[in-house]
C-alpha cells in the first residue's frame, strides 16, 4: 500500500501525447484540413471513425464527459443533421481507397437517441468509406435505455462490439450519484446482446465513487466474475470538481478513503486475474480469447481517446460531433464542445474546430514510446529507432531519458532496464502512467491540471 502512495501523484492520463491540455486555438479548420490530407500518406493507412452524442436523459454527477442534459426530438434531429455536414465535408478529403477498420460511438449516451437516427449516420458512413471485412463497429450504452429491439437494431446495422456503462451494481451508489440501474436484469441483458452476435462485451465499472467500500466492490467483482463480460474496464474516479462544477453534487457524500481506493484498485487485479481475465494496460482486463489479450501477448496494443485497441484495427481517427478529437499522426484537432456552439459552427464554416496541435517528429516518437510503455509494457529501442532510421540511443535522447528518472522504478521492481530493453513489471502496469511521465520531455505538472495516476 506504501508503494500506491508513493506513486499516486498527477499526471497526465497520456490518452493523447502532446496532451490535451497543450492543445491551442492557434490551430483552426486550414490547418486540421491540411492535416486530414497529409494523413493520406501516413501510417497507419487504416482510417478509424468517432461519433460523439452528448445527449443523456440526466445528468450523473460524477461524469466528466461532455454532455447535454434533455433534448428535443427537434434538437436531436438538428444535430444530427449538422454532424452528418460535417461527415461530407471531412470525407471529401480522405482518400477513398483507405478502410474503415473502426468506428465508435462514445457521448453522452449514445443509445438514447432513436435507433433510426443513429442507422441514418452509418449509412451515411457506407455510402462515403469502405468498410473493411473486419471492421469493429463499437457502442458506449447505458444499460438503463436498452433493450431487445435496440441491441437487435444495433446488430442489424452492423455493430459487433458494446460497452455497457454498469459503474456500480448497487443501486444504493447509483442513487447518490443520480444514475438509473439497468432497465433489464444484466444477465438478461447479456444473453439478448449474445444472441445478437456482438463479438465483445465490455462492462465498466469506477472505483472511488461514494458510498463503495472495499467490500461493497468486492460485491462486484463476483458479479463481474459470475457474467463473464469479455472485457471490463475499471476507472478510477476524478474528483474535479473546479473543472466539472456537476460533481459538487458528492461533497455530501462519504468518498473511499485513498488506503480504500488503493484497496480496490490492487483487489481488481488480483480477483480478475485469479478469475481468468489478462490485465490490459493500467485499468483494463479481457479475457484470453478476447483480441486485445491476443494483442498484448504478440505486443500489438493499441490505445487513443475511445480506448485500448488493437494493432489490426489501429487507425488514424477522424472524429466528429461537438468536442470530438480527431488524432491523425502528425496533428491533433478538437471540436468546439457545446451543442449549440457546435451546431452554428457547422452552419457557419462547415467545420468546428477551435483548437488543435501540430506535432513535431520528435513529440511523433514520444508518443510512440509512451505508447508502447501505457500499453504493452515494454519498450525495445533498437527496434522501435527503425521506423525513424535513428538508434534506440537516440530515441532515449529524443525522450530526454536519464536512468536518474527511473531509478526508483527499478529500485521499487516496477520496471527493468537493460540499457536498450525497458519491461513494466505487473505492479508497475497499476502506476504506468509514473513511469511513462519519466520518457514525457515536455512534462508540466501543476495544482488541478492532472488527476492522480490512481
Amino acid at each position: 500500500m506504501e508503494l500506491f502512495e508513493k506513486y499516486n501523484r498527477p499526471g497526465p492520463r497520456y490518452t493523447s501525447y502532446p496532451p490535451a491540455t497543450e492543445f491551442h486555438s492557434e490551430f483552426g479548420i486550414s490547418n486540421y484540413i491540411e492535416a486530414i490530407q497529409a494523413s493520406n500518406s501516413d501510417d497507419p493507412q487504416n482510417i478509424a471513425l468517432y461519433v460523439h452524442i452528448p445527449f443523456c436523459t440526466q445528468q450523473c454527477h460524477y461524469c466528466g464527459c461532455n454532455t447535454f442534459i434533455g433534448g428535443s426530438l427537434d434538437q436531436i434531429k438538428r444535430y444530427l443533421g449538422y454532424l452528418k455536414q460535417e461527415i461530407e465535408n471531412v470525407s471529401q478529403y480522405i482518400d477513398k481507397n483507405r478502410q474503415v477498420t473502426q468506428i465508435h460511438w462514445g457521448g453522452g449516451t449514445p443509445n438514447s437517441i432513436a435507433m433510426k437516427e443513429i442507422a441514418s449516420v452509418m449509412d451515411l458512413f457506407r455510402s462515403k468509406f469502405t468498410l473493411a471485412e473486419n471492421c469493429e463497429v463499437a457502442i458506449e450504452c447505458s444499460p438503463a435505455y436498452l433493450k431487445r429491439p435496440q441491441v437487435e437494431a444495433l446488430a442489424e446495422m452492423g455493430f459487433n462490439r458494446i460497452s455497457l456503462g454498469i459503474q456500480d451494481f448497487h443501486e444504493k451508489v447509483l442513487n447518490a450519484v443520480n444514475r438509473k440501474p439497468s432497465l433489464l436484469p444484466i444477465e438478461e441483458l447479456l444473453e439478448i446482446i449474445r444472441e445478437n452476435g456482438f463479438g465483445s462485451v465490455n462492462f465498466d465499472l469506477i472505483y472511488g465513487l461514494p458510498l463503495q467500500n472495499i467490500d461493497s466492490f468486492g460485491e462486484n467483482l463476483d458479479r463481474i466474475l459470475e457474467l463473464k463480460p469479455d472485457r471490463v474496464a475499471t476507472f478510477s474516479y476524478a474528483h474535479v470538481p473546479w473543472a466539472m462544477p456537476n460533481q459538487k453534487a458528492l461533497d455530501i457524500y462519504r468518498f473511499p478513503s485513498p488506503d480504500e481506493k488503493m484497496a480496490m484498485l490492487k483487489l481488481a487485479l488480483k480477483r480478475l486475474t485469479e478469475g481468468g481475465y489478462v490485465s490490459i494496460g493500467m485499468d483494463h482486463y479481457a479475457l484470453p480469447t478476447d483480441s486485445l489479450a491476443i494483442a498484448l501477448k504478440d505486443h500489438k496494443l493499441h490505445r487513443n481517446f475511445q480506448g485500448y485497441c488493437t494493432a489490426e484495427t489501429t487507425g488514424q481517427v477522424y472524429a466528429f460531433g461537438a468536442s470530438a478529437i480527431s488524432q491523425m499522426r502528425g496533428a491533433y484537432a478538437q471540436n468546439v464542445r457545446g451543442m449549440e456552439d457546435y451546431c452554428q459552427a457547422i452552419e457557419k464554416d462547415g467545420y468546428a474546430v477551435f483548437r488543435g496541435f501540430k506535432l513535431t517528429e520528435n513529440q511523433i516518437i514520444c508518443r510512440n514510446v509512451i505508447n508502447e510503455i501505457m500499453c504493452n509494457g515494454r519498450v525495445d529501442f533498437d527496434e522501435l529507432g527503425k521506423n525513424y532510421g535513428k538508434s534506440g540511443s537516440e530515441i532515449l535522447q529524443v525522450c530526454q531519458f536519464s536512468e536518474e528518472k527511473v531509478a526508483e522504478f527499478i529500485e521499487d521492481d516496477l520496471m527493468t532496464f537493460d540499457g536498450n530493453l525497458l519491461k513494466v513489471t505487473p505492479t508497475g502496469m497499476l502506476v504506468v502512467r509514473v513511469i511513462a511521465m519519466a520518457f514525457d520531455p515536455e512534462l508540466k505538472v501543476a495544482e488541478n491540471r492532472f488527476s492522480k495516476t490512481v
